[in-house]
């Protein structure tokens, strides 16, 4: 009886869901504030996936974590788009980390139905994309300062600023770091980044992009860089600048 009672308030309460959805992504929307947290793109995204794209704050201990940790992360063996998320959670989905790292690169962002696609077209609206490597990444054989990241870029992680922690912490925009980047030894900026451990199954699945792995830092909740060169050390607070304290 209770099995059934359970399956009846489903099926009543999924059509409501789905209907404040859809009106939800057919209204005309501004910022991102009016964007549902499981996004809007049809039928074809995985909502699941959005929720975790589009987590704003986190309160769990932060567990400090080596670049190579992440690219040791495996993929899923039995992962479904928009199916539990269990598999990528006992994998470490969701882990509060820090990570210190060198930046080659932030990029603009593009239309995700996590940011509502096509409805939201301002940059202050869409992810950036953080390109981070290991310091045994910059020193293997063939460096060139001017192709760094094209030489790099196969063998690095990526982290992404999303608009809605940008609703907190505004001053994680790709425009604080790029001029770093540029002025940094081998245009190589080190940096502190604190956030999510995510499996971006979308790439995962189709549409793969030059990383050596899908396993991200996203959200972004902090990032500090080092103001005096490339001496800040991972467990130490001196010389590290928080993007939250610029002016």
């Amino acid at each position: 009886m209770k099995r059934t009672l359970t399956l009846v308030f489903v099926l009543l309460w999924f059509p409501i869901c789905v209907d404040a959805q859809a009106k939800a992504c057919s209204a005309r929307m501004r910022t991102i504030r009016g964007c549902p947290i499981t996004g809007c793109g049809g039928s074809q995204m995985d909502q699941n996936l959005n929720r975790r794209k589009n987590i704003r704050s986190d309160d769990h201990a932060i567990v400090p974590r080596a670049l190579k940790w992440i690219k040791d992360r495996p993929n899923p063996q039995h992962f479904v788009k928009g199916g539990s998320r269990t598999e990528l959670f006992v994998l470490g989905e969701g882990a509060h980390i820090r990570v210190t790292a060198f930046m080659l690169a932030a990029r603009t962002g593009n239309p995700e139905s996590c940011n509502c696609g096509a409805r939201l077209t301002q940059q202050r609206d869409m992810d950036n994309h953080l390109v981070l490597v290991e310091e045994e990444t910059l020193n293997t054989e063939g460096a060139n300062e001017d192709k760094t990241l094209d030489l790099r870029e196969p063998d690095s992680i990526t982290a992404e600023f999303t608009p809605r922690v940008r609703l907190d912490h505004p001053n994680l925009i790709r425009a604080n770091l790029t001029s770093r980047i540029s002025h940094a030894p081998r245009k190589a900026l080190l940096v502190r980044v604190t956030g999510l451990l995510m499996f971006d199954s979308e790439h995962f699945i189709g549409r793969h992009l030059v990383r050596i792995n899908n396993w991200e830092i996203h959200p972004v909740f902090k990032l500090e860089f080092c103001e005096t060169g490339n001496d800040c050390t991972a467990d130490n607070d001196a010389g590290w600048k928080s993007l939250d304290d610029l002016p």
